[in-house]
């Protein structure tokens, strides 16, 4: 069977995209598959467009997870031939970030990241910027933290006097004294080219060592410098000598804080992943004469289905697209590159060095190098820990905003409930009977203006009557100036507990937004409507109002028990002689009820208690 044939074979394949698959060319470069709608699904970069792209239909049995998906919606395709991997590859990166694809892993970018760039100019300066221009700059980073990068600066600052100004210091305004020495000048921060007192050559020998500093090679400023530094003292140029000095031993501390993770000294980039269920972390460290200068996190998502192997290219690709410094002789990997991959890998750094270095990619599996590798691994797994957790709770604030947004909107509301009340009552057998407030604001449980009642006006078990005392003695008195009113008051209850705080509030001269919520089957009540109504399982609103009352239910059951254990106290071991609320605190804390207390032994009670409070108890319980 030819290849064609084969292609007839899939029935699924409509003979538009046979057509075009018997076309391909075997060029390097780009496909774009496309849904019925005409827009672009997929973008990928092959070495081989026609091998590539027909392997995604020959055989279906062969595909698995989101690539099958893929399969199913591609109703037509178009390629984009490259002169060669390396801009298959950029051109890939620029047309998923363009695009957003629906089965790409979106990898986060990193535009909006800082650089230090030391600009293109005579006697060049060294900034902060955001945005990368092709303007003969020398460009350093992305770096993923601005703390981090302006720490560099003040370290660049304390050890060179770099200029600072935005002078155009060209031979001609210098010549003509165009400017006047300013602050940094006397401060000894600046040189002052700008009035010829340091040569350009001697600036640009400055720029040399910074550019060397910042890529990490410590040692080799370290030796110029010093170099420098006896040069000048042998020339009896002391005082020149004196500033070097103090420049080597701000470069010595800078670099005694640096952590060295390996022995051997080399320079090399250390690559790991870690993938959740549809989200990933990528982690570099950057690693120069065994030193870890920084490390930089690339964050995915959409990776469902995706192996480690895969995420790992995708984050590699995108670092050496986006870096602009140089690459290391050695990569460690923490799962092996795919030929295909490591092959345009190497032509992109290559042509972005334009030197031919030989590049060792390395999955180590014992030794120092491993220790790195899962060190990485590690600090990736931890980056998406963290980025789950910002997550979630992202999701959860906003499913507080619509469970308050649907609120306003099922009750027919003025303003969003920001603030929200909820009342239970509790008591055991009519008996030390308690009510509970608890308040909820912008969804969220606010307990400083929790507050605990134990009823006053009625004896026994009377549900209305508790309601109703609870209410007036929350939204009358002193509480109904401490706190603030609520936009909607919720109580656990039916019809008869949201009248009775309806007609409260009414005989209180209050308008408040008032409903119940019945344990039963969750039905809602309203004082202005005989009959309840449900809310799907399912609404925002439902289970922000079960949120409030379960709280509001579980403070009430704990002061309730609290009001026992008080009661019981004054009732019986605080009638025992020698006895009081501190002591009988300690016996309860100890044998958890008064039954312990009356079951422990002689020796037991001593030891809680001293000996004559044990006589005493124990001839209470067994006189």
């Amino acid at each position: 069977m030819d290849s064609q044939d084969e292609f007839r074979a899939q029935p699924e394949i409509k003979r538009a995209l046979e057509e075009k698959l018997s076309t391909l060319p075997t060029s390097p470069g780009v496909y774009q598959f496309k849904n019925a709608s005409g827009r672009v699904i997929y973008v990928g970069k092959a070495k081989n467009l026609r091998n590539r792209v027909r392997s995604y239909f020959r055989n279906r049995q062969q595909l698995f997870g989101k690539t099958l998906v893929l399969v199913t919606h591609i109703e037509d395709f178009e390629v984009i031939i490259t002169s060669s991997e390396v801009e298959a590859l950029i051109l890939e990166n620029n047309l998923i970030k363009e695009l957003k694809p629906r089965y790409n892993i979106n990898l986060k970018d990193d535009k909006s990241y800082p650089y230090l760039v030391i600009t293109n100019e005579p006697f060049p300066r060294i900034i902060f910027s955001r945005q990368r221009r092709k303007d003969g700059a020398t460009w350093f980073g992305p770096y993923t933290e601005a703390r981090q990068l302006r720490s560099i600066l003040d370290l660049i600052g304390s050890i060179f006097p770099v200029r600072s100004c935005k002078h155009r210091l060209s031979d001609e305004n210098i010549a003509s004294k165009k400017y006047k020495l300013c602050l940094d000048y006397h401060i000894h921060k600046c040189k002052g080219p700008c009035e010829g007192l340091q040569s350009e050559e001697e600036y640009q020998k400055m720029i040399d060592e910074i550019v060397r500093l910042l890529k990490g090679k410590t040692a080799a400023t370290l030796r110029s410098l010093t170099e420098s530094m006896l040069l000048h003292a042998r020339e009896l140029k002391f005082e020149q000598a004196a500033e070097i000095k103090a420049q080597l031993d701000s470069l010595k501390r800078y670099a005694e804080r640096q952590k060295v993770v390996a022995g051997d000294g080399a320079d090399r980039d250390v690559f790991a992943v870690a993938a959740g269920e549809d989200d990933g972390c990528g982690v570099i460290f950057k690693i120069r004469e065994g030193k870890l200068l920084g490390s930089q996190r690339i964050y995915m998502n959409n990776t469902d289905g995706e192996s480690d192997s895969g995420l790992q290219a995708r984050v590699v690709e995108k670092y050496y697209i986006e870096t602009l410094e140089g690459v290391p002789d050695e990569i460690l990997l923490q799962e092996p590159l795919g030929s295909e991959e490591e092959e345009m890998l190497r032509a992109l750094i290559a042509e972005k060095q334009q030197e031919k270095k030989q590049i060792r990619f390395v999955v180590p599996q014992i030794g120092e190098k491993a220790h790195l590798v899962e060190m990485c691994r590690q600090n990736a797994r931890h980056h998406l820990e963290e980025y789950l957790i910002q997550k979630q709770k992202r999701g959860e604030a906003a499913r507080e905003h619509f469970g308050l947004t649907a609120l306003k909107e099922l009750l027919h509301l003025p303003n969003l409930p920001q603030r929200i009340e909820c009342f239970d009552n509790s008591h055991l057998q009519g008996s030390d009977y308690v009510s509970s407030m608890v308040c909820f604001e912008k969804g969220k449980a606010k307990k400083s203006d929790y507050r605990k009642f134990k009823m006053r006006s009625f004896e026994g078990s009377d549900d209305y009557a508790a309601m109703a005392e609870v209410i007036r003695r929350r939204y009358s008195g002193s509480l109904s100036t401490e706190l603030p009113l609520p936009d909607l008051i919720v109580v656990d209850g039916g019809k008869g507990q949201v009248n009775i705080a309806f007609h409260t509030l009414e005989a209180l001269n209050l308008s408040l937004p008032v409903i119940g919520l019945a344990k039963r089957i969750e039905e809602i009540f309203t004082p202005h409507s005989s009959d309840p109504f449900n809310l799907p399982k399912t609404s925002p609103a439902l289970k922000l109002l079960q949120q409030l009352r379960d709280e509001a239910h579980r403070f009430a059951i704990t002061y309730h028990r609290q009001s026992r254990t008080e009661r019981t106290l004054q009732t019986e071991l605080t009638t025992i002689a020698g006895i009081g609320e501190k002591t009988a605190f300690k016996l309860l804390r100890q044998f958890g009820s008064t039954e312990g207390v009356a079951k422990a032994s002689l020796e037991e009670l001593q030891a809680v208690a001293g000996v004559k409070v044990a006589e005493a108890i124990n001839h209470f319980y067994r006189p």
